[in-house]
């Protein structure tokens, strides 16, 4: 049967099952929407919006909105993306412990737990754990039945993001191609989607954080090691291999500390928390500080939040260990803000929370080394969303990807062969 001349060539431009794709990201992007405001939006006729809404009511997608009505009888119900129909697990593995949440369709946290746990363990070991974690969330979960839609993973070391698959992570020994997606795919009996966890920080700030309104933005992780996750365009940018950002390991000149990636002078290896711990541990025994001696003496190891902590009692020698920190940071920062023009940078990790001085001192540098004109309209915060970046990311990745618009058009075509073909 033929269509009709308006659904030949509509203004839309999506036919058949990608028309009910495209629709459902309008709903889920911007409903609740009437059938009659989709019919506007899209240029389709009323009876294919109706067709592909009935079709994403009965696969759980949508769900009407009883509390908006624009017109008479049940059509005239808005619809609205059904956030409430499924469940996404998210997984925040950092080199010292992991945050494992259950997130509903649009990213909030429902329920979450946590433990100290290190990378250094090995991948099944670790694994392991992240089971037992997911699966206590799993079996206390009591809101009734809803589908798991998927898994989404951050890991503290280069991903192959098509793969799923970590790449010779420094400071993951063992960790190198073993095959965590296939782990928890096998598992738990859906998609899994892993990235470096730089990168599922920087989702989650685009998604409910500070980059919410900002195209082109650059989220930095200063922890255990350093990182970026860059958004272009509105877009994550992974590169071809899937490791841009990886600033941790661009050289400081004039520095020739060793880092555990076998170069010398790498940014992490002198500005990241475990050497912020090692300057602490140098002052402390060559008596430039007494109250980290002191510190040392009682608690038998230093580390940043130590420095912090006495920096903000006024030892002088841990502000400068602070700002020297901040100092190196900004300095490559500054090359990327002249090299990318970005409208906003985010510094997230632990070591963020060493404060203003240490926030200071990385856009004193930044704004001393890059152009007028790149830092004109700059912004450079703190993030937000703080230590819930990475489990809000994770959940944010994975429904990005499984709500793309080919993966959600499979999902229509699957639907329509239930039934009589009608489209």
């Amino acid at each position: 049967m033929s269509q009709p001349e308006n659904e030949k060539n509509p203004v839309f431009g999506w036919f058949g099952p990608a028309a009910g794709a495209a629709i459902f990201r309008i709903i889920k992007d911007f409903g609740p929407l009437s059938r009659a405001e989709i019919v506007r939006r899209t240029g389709l006729s009323k009876s294919t919006v109706s067709l592909h809404a009935e079709k994403l009511l009965k696969m759980g997608l949508v769900a009407e909105d009883q509390s908006q009505r624009n017109g008479l009888g049940r059509k005239g119900l808005a619809l609205r993306f059904a956030a409430e129909a499924g469940l996404i697990i998210a997984v925040d593995l950092g080199a010292t412990g992991v945050e494992v949440g259950l997130c509903d369709l649009e990213a909030r946290i429902i329920a979450c737990r946590s433990e100290s746990l290190s990378v250094l363990a090995g991948p099944q070991p670790v694994m392991e754990r992240i089971f037992a974690l997911i699966d206590g969330l799993l079996a206390s979960y009591r809101d009734g039945p809803r589908k798991l839609f998927g898994i989404g993973m951050g890991l503290p070391g280069p991903v192959e993001f098509g793969s799923g698959l970590p790449v010779s992570p420094p400071i993951m020994p063992g960790w190198h191609r073993y095959p965590v997606r296939q782990a928890l795919e096998s598992r738990y009996g859906c998609p899994a989607y892993i990235d470096n966890d730089v990168n599922v920080m920087a989702c989650g700030e685009r998604h409910s954080g500070l980059g919410r309104e900002a195209e082109n933005f650059i989220f930095v992780k200063i922890g255990t090691g350093i990182g970026a996750g860059i958004f272009c365009d509105g877009k994550l940018y992974r590169g071809t291999q899937g490791c841009a950002g990886d600033i941790g390991h661009v050289g400081v000149d004039t520095l020739d500390t060793p880092c555990p990636c076998g170069n010398k002078g790498c940014l992490e290896s002198v500005a990241a928390g475990p050497a912020i711990a090692r300057m602490a541990r140098e002052a402390a025994a060559n008596g430039a500080s007494e109250l980290l001696s002191q510190r040392l003496r009682e608690a038998g190891a230093l580390t940043a939040a130590d420095v912090g902590d006495l920096a903000d009692h006024g030892d002088l020698a841990c502000v400068e260990m602070i700002q020297q920190s901040g100092r190196l940071i900004g300095q490559v920062l500054a090359k990327l803000v002249n090299f990318f023009n970005p409208s906003l940078i985010i510094i997230g990790g632990g070591v963020a929370n060493l404060g203003g001085r240490f926030l200071a001192a990385i856009r004193e540098q930044i704004y001393q080394r890059s152009l007028p004109l790149a830092t004109r309209d700059l912004a450079i915060k703190r993030s937000r969303l703080r230590e819930r970046a990475g489990m809000i990311g994770a959940a944010a990745m994975a429904l990005e990807e499984i709500f793309s618009h080919g993966k959600v058009m499979a999902m229509v075509v699957q639907e329509g062969k239930k039934g009589p073909a009608s489209d």
